[in-house]
């Protein structure tokens, strides 16, 4: 099964980089034509990661979307969440399997990206698997020891895709809960905005311990409640992700917050980072599917209250912080 990659960003690359790396021979589709072109010329991406070179022989490039999907058996979806809608929405997928190495919620439909694939494109669950961390693209570009998930319905499908990820400086574990573990991968997003707004505030180690703590917590009983499996929160693919994306400084959503923390505005933050935080968008879908569900989120509330409801990070956080234990 020829496999192809959907996206031109950081991880986007980063996967191209696992994948190649291991001897997988892969099509690759982006939108930007100059960038398609530099690394169909020059073997690296112009835009991110840019220490990573490819060989002659080893990526396709293409910016024909129509023509990327008709070669790609296997496609995985690395583009924004935000984003996705709008690259896909007149396509039929079916046929096709999937994998979303998205960490965010389509807002159009207010769906996980499973969801998303299985209700908008025709593509059935058993087809459909997911790639999580705790893994930064930047760490994948410099070759160190990293760990992934790759979770499914069909662990026929998903074995055979962490092998294909699984190498010399990867190891890719697979797991049955795709529903539970994307949502986790959702959620750890709208936490990481969270403990960057607390550093940027000023709070220190110790409060973002417990902080964390509290994170995880919400994260088991938003999930277990919304998707009842068996599952046990202390694996990477939940808090391992969760803390990489909390505590790292290549962590985008952990800078997001930590600028807004240090009191810039919203708009200010985004043209700072220059760069998707999934959190951002997450944090509202989140706050719209606890309300469904009758679960209660406090930091995930307390971040949907600063981004969308302009309250005051010092003040929202006096608040939390007495909520937390």
């Amino acid at each position: 099964m020829k496999l192809g990659i959907l996206g031109g960003g950081s991880w986007a690359t980063a996967i191209a980089k696992i994948l190649t790396d291991n001897g997988v021979q892969i099509n690759w589709w982006m939108r930007n034509v100059d960038q398609a072109e530099h690394i169909r010329r020059h073997k690296h991406n112009p835009r991110y990661l840019t220490s990573v070179e490819f060989l002659d022989n080893e990526l396709e490039i293409w910016t024909d979307l129509d023509a990327f999907i008709a070669n790609s058996a296997v496609i995985i979806v690395a583009t924004p969440s935000a984003f996705i809608h709008d690259v896909l929405k007149d396509k039929d997928l079916s046929g096709h399997k999937i994998i979303s190495a998205v960490k965010g919620i389509i807002p159009e439909f207010n769906l996980i990206p499973a969801h998303y694939f299985s209700e908008k494109h025709n593509v059935s669950m058993n087809d459909i698997a997911i790639v999580c961390g705790p893994c930064h693209a930047e760490e994948v570009a410099m070759e160190k020891l990293s760990y992934l998930t790759m979770a499914g319905d069909s662990l026929d499908f998903v074995r055979e895709m962490a092998n294909k990820f699984d190498g010399r400086y990867i190891r890719c574990s697979v797991s049955d809960d795709l529903v539970g573990a994307e949502i986790s991968a959702v959620l750890k997003n709208v936490y990481a905005l969270a403990c960057g707004i607390a550093h940027g505030l000023g709070y220190g180690d110790n409060y973002m311990a417990v902080l964390v703590s509290n994170a995880i917590q919400e994260i088991e009983r938003f999930i277990d409640h919304a998707y009842p499996l068996h599952r046990d929160v202390k694996q990477s693919a939940y808090l391992g992700d969760l803390l990489v994306t909390a505590y790292s400084l290549h962590s985008r959503n952990r800078r997001f917050g930590n600028l807004l923390g240090k009191g810039y505005s919203i708009d200010a933050v985004k043209q700072e980072m220059k760069m998707v935080a999934e959190g951002y968008y997450a944090a509202a879908c989140i706050n719209e599917l606890a309300l469904q569900h009758n679960v209660e989120l406090t930091i995930a509330n307390s971040v949907y209250e600063i981004l969308y409801k302009e309250a005051s990070p010092k003040k929202v956080f006096n608040e939390l912080s007495k909520k937390l234990y």
